[in-house]
Formats: structure tokens, C-alpha cells, sequence
């Protein structure tokens, strides 16, 4: 970079803003004259060539996005040292300066930002990439409050390097998912883990796991539950609260795609738009009715109409008004007319002739359930049950049933899962299978597989079971118990013992093994037999012993020959042979070397 213009064409303003991996300048691109935000990557990363290719592909590959809730990448380059993006400038402020001035949100501005933040995964999920940094520091807030979501391709540049760089783990702990934290493949799921955390901010402006160090923090995020947002903030939706746990579900498997989180979120917005339309006053504290008349002057008047001018006397033997026989039957009869009434109006409307029929409404989301019923031209009644089959948030069944035929106008009343009511398992070990059984049917679990083991355990006792004792458990869940099926004991495998007299090593080995015998001791012993053939074996042949038993052998060999050593008798005139050692001896000064006698000789031979 030569005197503050970047690639020939984008020059350098001033600095917005900092990061580990980065700083971005606000910047003006020359050709287009439009204003920019240039990120330039720190010095501690170009000297890693691997990382910073993947820098440059995913760099290019985010670039490709195009998405009204995505920050747009315009260019990316490298001038000398300096590898940059270019990328489309959003003047305001982040979500997380938003939420460190207003939080906690509104709850409808808080879902509609997250729907926002969402459907740009969604987005960018379709195209294969993966934003693995989510969090409200990354999300750019437009004048028109909508969410623009930034850094994407750098982060996913890290991930791919490595978890860790110069020893610090890359990404933000706070808001990262348990699979980030265990440093494990990451999938589209990791967003919206993290997305599910930044809603948990923006309702009760809290995070939802803290802790002394990064490294306490990644933990929770592995083991711990989430605390529910509604105990930080009571005004959230039991449908806004199942969403958010549903997004921080530890298993990837049972969080929502971005794409069914538009949807979900979407519900949840028209559900809170239509509460507010419907009645904008509802969550408002009514002021105090003030009292008109202070408690004296009222007293002055009912001493005034019991005064001796009064022309009546009060009779003290007379009961009050509202204690008399008239005014109890007046009220008994509003409240009999008020319940005829709502019964009347909850049956639809009977001066009319029109009918409709009850829609199915099951298994569908609260806002789509309502949406159905009164295109339908019905009125609708929500209550909420417990669960565990039904995710929170969905019919789990309807007043009338579908099909029905009713009047117009009908109350029709459903029943939205809260998902399954956390209870805590019992022990069940060491039970009788019967009074298991009963246990769990009691307290609202259903049994699941039942597998036998043996055991010295009293055939039919409750040997384990999972979930295990003293785990959180919702209503509803299976329970898979291991039953006791006693002490069975087998009779032993036996075979017979193949005959391999005469047999190689090899061969015999290979009988006796194919008997699911094995080879034990092999000695060996003189014999005329061929040698390395069996001579003999124990046990017998056919003898029945047990699988696995061993056969010993003994093998053939030969007897060595004897060696006959003698020397035979020298002549009277020949001198005996010499050996290299007396040879030496004799040269080197010593005395002659001794000639054998013919006794000696003759000793020898006998």
C-alpha cells in the first residue's frame, strides 16, 4: 500500500475498527467513488501461507453471497503484504453496542432481528458456507433497524486452519457452540447455536453461561443446561422461549435448520403482532383509581340521611342491601345469564345458519393454528400442556376434533405442547420388573426396551436402566430397563481328539486345530519312526474332552552314530606328525616334543 490507496483503487480514510484477525478502515473506492469498509488481515497471519490461501478461497466464496441481510464483499486482494476485503460499508451501530444501550429489547424487535440475522444463514447455509463466528458484534444494525451480518469468509478461514492460533482459541467462547468448544467438525447447526445465544442476549441482556476463564466458559457450553430465558425476563412467550432452547440444543441433531428458523421465527412475530393489534394495552399497569369523595364527607352523609330530621328512622333489625334475598338472586341471575351467555357465544352463532367445518390443526405451529382456525371463521381459545412427543410450540390436540361441523364463530380450543415437564428420574434398581413397570406408568414416562442379562441377580430384577437415577428427565420419555434373567449355565463345547500318529508337526497341528483343540507340550523322543512324526499323543485319539483343551505330542528322531577315534602306530623310522602348536614350541627353544612309545601306542588301540 503506497501513500494510503489500497490496490490502486481504494483509498484509506480512517480507522472504524479492530479485531484479532483484523482492522477495518473506512476507505473511498475511487472507481465507483461510493464509500467502503476495507479489512485488512494483522501481520501475525501472513506469514502463514495455509491460512492465509484459505483466507483468499473463502474470502472469494462469501463474495458470491447476495443477500439483503448479508454485508456485501466487493473485492478481495493483495497489495505487497497486505492481503484485504473490500466490503459494502453499513454506517451505525453494531447489535451488541444496540443491546448494551437498550437491552434487554422489545421482545417483537429482538425476534424480528434474529429472523433477520437468520435468513441470512439461511442464505448463505444453501451455498456451503458456514459463518462459525455468529455473534452481536458481528451484526450490523441499518438506519430502518434491520440486520446485516459481516465477517463472513474470515472466520470459516480459522476454523478450517485450526481451532487454536499462538495458543488462543480463535472465535468468541461466549457465543460459540458446544461443538466448536470440543474443536470437532462444525456444520451449519453451529450457527444457528450461536444465533440461538444471541436472542438469549437481546431478551434478558444477559449471556447464557459465564465464567472465570474462556476455558470454564467452552465447558458449560458442553455440559451444562441453559437456564430458561423466561426466568430473566417473565414476559417471554412460552413459543419465543421453546424456539431459543431449541436453537441451544447441545446434540446438533435437534437444533432447527436457519431455514425452518425463519419460519419459526416468522410465526412467533405474527403471533406478537397480532397480541399488540388485538390489544395494545394488555401488558400496560393500570394506574390507581383515585377515590372521589374522601372517607369523612361520605360519613357526614350517611350520618345525615340517619339523622333525627331525617323523615325515616333506620331500623337496626334491618339487613343491608347486599345482604338481602333480592339482591342475591339479582346477582345469581346476571351470573347464570353471563354463563348462558358465553356458553351461547362459545357454541358460535346460532341465529345463523352458516356452518364450517373444524380444520385439522395438529402438530402445526401456534400462529399458523390460529391463522387456520380463523380464516375458518372461528374464534380460537390457547391452553398449554406438557408434552414430550409434541415439540414446544405445536397443537398437541383440538376442541372440537377436525372434521366437525359447527356454527360460525365457534370457540375451538387448543392445546400447545410445552414439551416434556422435567422431573427427576428415580432409581428403579434392584425392583421387581412388575413393580417397575408400574413406577414409570405413574409417573408419566413410558417404558421403551427391555433387555435381559444374566446375572446372580433374582431373575426378572431391575439390573439398570437409562436415563440413569437422579437425571433430569421430561414426561412423556421412554425408559429402557436391563432385566435380571438369572444365572443359565451352559454345558461345556466338547469334540474328540483326531488321531495324527505318524503325522508331521504341521499336520497334526493342523488336525488338532481343526478340532478347536490346541497344540500343547511337542517333546521329542529316539524312535525308528520317520523323523519330525508323531510317535505318540495324549490324550488318545477319540477321546471327548472339552473345546480348547490341549494335546501334547511327542515327536520322532534319530539316534546319533557313534565317532571312533584312534591313532594309528608310527614306524621305526618315521617321526610323528606335528602339530602347528609343538611346532612352534620346538622352534621357539623349548624342549623336543615327546615320541610315542610303542606302549603308549598299544594303549591307545585297546
Amino acid at each position: 500500500m503506497s501513500n494510503g490507496i489500497l490496490g490502486d483503487r481504494y483509498e484509506i480514510e480512517s480507522k472504524i475498527g479492530s479485531g484479532g484477525m483484523a482492522d477495518v478502515y473506512l476507505a473511498t473506492d475511487k472507481l465507483l467513488a461510493r464509500p467502503v469498509a476495507v479489512k485488512i488481515l494483522n501481520q501475525a497471519y501472513r506469514s502463514d501461507a495455509e491460512f492465509v490461501e484459505k483466507f483468499q478461497r473463502e474470502a472469494k466464496a462469501a463474495a458470491r453471497l447476495s443477500h439483503s441481510n448479508i454485508v456485501g464483499i466487493y473485492d478481495v486482494g493483495v497489495d505487497g503484504e497486505e492481503h484485504y476485503i473490500v466490503m459494502e460499508y453499513v454506517p451505525g451501530d453494531t447489535l451488541k453496542e444496540k443491546i448494551k444501550s437498550e437491552g434487554p429489547l422489545d421482545i417483537l424487535t429482538a425476534v424480528n432481528i434474529a429472523k433477520d440475522i437468520a435468513a441470512g444463514l439461511s442464505h448463505a447455509h444453501a451455498n456451503n458456507i458456514v459463518h462459525c463466528d455468529v455473534k452481536p458484534h458481528n451484526v450490523l444494525m441499518t438506519a430502518d433497524g434491520h440486520a446485516k451480518i459481516a465477517d463472513f469468509g474470515i472466520a470459516r478461514a480459522v476454523t478450517e486452519s485450526t481451532m487454536t492460533y499462538g495458543g488462543s482459541v480463535m472465535g468468541s467462547v461466549n457465543y460459540f457452540s458446544p461443538e466448536q468448544a470440543r474443536g470437532i467438525s462444525i456444520t451449519p447447526k453451529s450457527d444457528v447455536y450461536s444465533l440461538g445465544v444471541v436472542l438469549y442476549e437481546m431478551i434478558t441482556n444477559r449471556l447464557p453461561f459465564i465464567g472465570e476463564n474462556p476455558v470454564s466458559v467452552a465447558m458449560k457450553h458442553i455440559e451444562e443446561d441453559v437456564i430458561p430465558p423466561s426466568q430473566y425476563r417473565p414476559q417471554c412467550p412460552p413459543m419465543l422461549e421453546a424456539v431459543i432452547l431449541r436453537a441451544m440444543a447441545k446434540s446438533p441433531e435437534s437444533r432447527p435448520s436457519s431455514f425452518d428458523l425463519v419460519q419459526e421465527l416468522s410465526n412467533v412475530a405474527a403471533t406478537l403482532s397480532v397480541s399488540r393489534m388485538s390489544d395494545p394495552d394488555a401488558t400496560q399497569v393500570l394506574p390507581r383509581a383515585e377515590v372521589t369523595a374522601p372517607l369523612p364527607q361520605r360519613r357526614a352523609v350517611n350520618q345525615g340521611l340517619n339523622s333525627p330530621a331525617s323523615e325515616k328512622k333506620s331500623d337496626p333489625e334491618k339487613k343491608p342491601f347486599y345482604k338481602s334475598k333480592i339482591f342475591v338472586a339479582g346477582m345469581f341471575f346476571v351470573l347464570l345469564m353471563g354463563f348462558g351467555a358465553g356458553t351461547f357465544m362459545s357454541f358460535g352463532k346460532f341465529w345463523s345458519s352458516e356452518e364450517v367445518v373444524v380444520p385439522d390443526v395438529k402438530g402445526k405451529q401456534l400462529a399458523l393454528a390460529r391463522q387456520i382456525l380463523e380464516d375458518g371463521k372461528l374464534r380460537v381459545n390457547v391452553a398449554e400442556t406438557y408434552d414430550a412427543d409434541v415439540a414446544p410450540g405445536q397443537v398437541v390436540s383440538q376442541d372440537p376434533e377436525p372434521g366437525r361441523s359447527v356454527k360460525s364463530e365457534r370457540l375451538v380450543t387448543i392445546y400447545v405442547s410445552k414439551g416434556g415437564e422435567e422431573i427427576e428420574m428415580p432409581d428403579l434398581k434392584g425392583l421387581a420388573k412388575s413393580a417397575a413397570l408400574e413406577r414409570i406408568q405413574k409417573i408419566g414416562l413410558k417404558v421403551g426396551s427391555v433387555y435381559e442379562k444374566d446375572s446372580d441377580n433374582e431373575p426378572g430384577t431391575i439390573l439398570s436402566h437409562d436415563p440413569a437415577s437422579g437425571s433430569k428427565i421430561n414426561r412423556g420419555q421412554s425408559v429402557d430397563l436391563v432385566v435380571s434373567r438369572g444365572t443359565t449355565k451352559k454345558e461345556p463345547e466338547k469334540t474328540k481328539v483326531p488321531d495324527v500318529h505318524n503325522a508331521s508337526v504341521e499336520v497334526a497341528q493342523a488336525g488338532i486345530e481343526g478340532r478347536g483343540l490346541i497344540v500343547g507340550s511337542i517333546t521329542s523322543e529316539i524312535s525308528t519312526q520317520a523323523e519330525g512324526t508323531v510317535v505318540s499323543q495324549s490324550p488318545a485319539p477319540d477321546t471327548e474332552v472339552e473345546v480348547g483343551s490341549a494335546v501334547n505330542l511327542v515327536v520322532a528322531k534319530r539316534e546319533a552314530a557313534p565317532v571312533e577315534t584312534f591313532e594309528s602306530e608310527p614306524s621305526g623310522n618315521s617321526a610323528p606328525p606335528e602339530s602347528s602348536s609343538e611346532s612352534e614350541s620346538f622352534e621357539s627353544g623349548g624342549e623336543s616334543p615327546p615320541v610315542p612309545t610303542r606302549e603308549g601306542a598299544q594303549g591307545k588301540r585297546s
